[in-house]
């Protein structure tokens, strides 16, 4: 199987290994069915013009809930073909929002690693700061016993698996499935940005989960301020764009050494962003600026806020909180489904904590969905299925 990102520019390449997680998998008998469809190159090739869940190997991926809906990205297929019933579990790549996004609106459990907690190696990359690869899944449960098989050390990627891996637990994470992982919880809410621009409905229905957190234990710290928040929520004022291209640059070109690169059909949705990352010149004295009030942001930031309160988590309503705060700093997130629109579209909540806080991520993940049981599968009608149905029209 080609490892593509949904590009022609790699049908027919070959690597030389399995990706580390994936050797991982084959050692504990794992079935693996196939890749799943994704945002072409992640939509780091064109940003803001790539579809979610477009790639032209693939057509359009759909989501299952709502055929016109968006399925997020860019771990678009691997949250559908849980979602949709046609694979217990699947992995994905995210460097900001790429799991928890398309988990949250398939719906389905995503799970965000500590960066470094899973190896990277063999993965496509685009960031080494920020790329991670996680599970996604019906239940809590089975997204545990797949990050289970997945963490550690790793050769290929010695440097951050080795970092992260002292926040690997003796026994494993299947410990902290615990039903009543919610008592005695601090959980932070930040209302600005993340709720800023949602309806009312949703506002009402993250409330009311808030009250089923109170009732099972926790105590609900809210109306929160992360410093420097709006900076941290713009790429481009917080200098993680600018760093991001430069960093996928070099990462990329590693990747590509021993590749046969066969031509790409760019179609209508072109390449800017490659050619912007391409007159980069590697790590300089900018980046590294870059990097350092990235690191500061996070500092003063999230962590100063979560120390300061002494919170296990924050939690907040679909995918805000990881799309920028847990994308720059490297931090998990787990996100949980948590209902459903009016018009069938679902929607998640999401827990986000400090490096190496998974367990208390999982206590909180899986108390909640056996508190509420809000997911339901896709097909509550009958219909015809067919091709198109299935693959899209490409």
């Amino acid at each position: 199987m080609n490892t593509t990102t949904g590009s022609y520019a790699l049908v027919g390449s070959v690597v030389g290994r399995d990706a580390g997680v994936v050797e991982k998998l084959w050692k504990v008998w794992a079935v693996i069915l196939g890749k799943a469809s994704l945002s072409e190159w992640y939509s780091f090739g064109a940003l803001g013009k790539i579809p979610n869940g477009w790639c032209p190997r693939g057509g359009q991926a759909q989501n299952p809930y709502v055929a016109s809906g968006d399925p997020c990205g860019s771990s678009s297929g691997s949250a559908i073909s849980v979602a949709a019933n046609m694979v217990s579990v699947s992995l994905g790549s995210e460097t900001h929002g790429s799991i928890l996004c398309p988990s949250d609106y398939n719906p389905v459990v995503g799970f965000k690693p500590t960066v470094g907690l899973t190896s990277r190696a063999g993965v496509i990359p685009i960031s080494s700061r920020q790329d991670t690869i996680g599970p996604i899944a019906r239940t809590v449960s089975d997204a545990v016993y797949l990050l289970d098989e997945i963490v550690g050390f790793d050769s290929r990627d010695s440097e951050a698996t080795s970092e992260a891996a002292k926040f690997i637990p003796d026994g494993g994470y299947k410990q902290f499935l615990n039903k009543d992982g919610i008592r005695g919880k601090r959980l932070g809410v930040v209302r600005h940005p993340f709720l800023d621009y949602l309806n009312r409905s949703i506002v009402s229905t993250f409330g009311s989960h808030l009250d089923i957190l109170r009732a099972r234990g926790a105590t609900i710290v809210d109306d929160l301020e992360i410093a420097n928040i709006d900076i941290i929520s713009d790429p481009a004022r917080s200098g993680e764009l600018m760093l991001m291209l430069a960093e996928f640059k070099s990462s990329i070109n590693e990747y590509l050494k021993e590749l046969a690169i066969s031509p790409e059909k760019l179609q209508e949705y072109g390449q800017h962003t490659f050619i912007e990352s391409e007159k980069t010149s590697g790590i300089g004295e900018k980046e590294t600026k870059a990097v350092e009030y990235l690191e500061k942001l996070s500092q003063d930031g999230f962590e100063k806020l979560m120390t300061d309160y002494k919170l296990d988590a924050l939690v907040a309503p679909g995918i805000s909180l990881s799309m920028t705060v847990l994308a720059i700093g490297g931090y998990p997130g787990i996100t949980v489904p948590a209902g459903y629109h009016s018009n069938g579209m679902p929607s998640g909540i999401c827990f986000g904590g400090l490096k190496g806080t998974e367990p208390k991520l999982i206590e909180l993940a899986f108390a909640f969905e056996q508190a509420t049981r809000l997911r339901k599968p896709p097909f509550s009608e009958s219909f015809d299925i067919t091709g198109d149905f299935l693959f899209g029209t490409v």
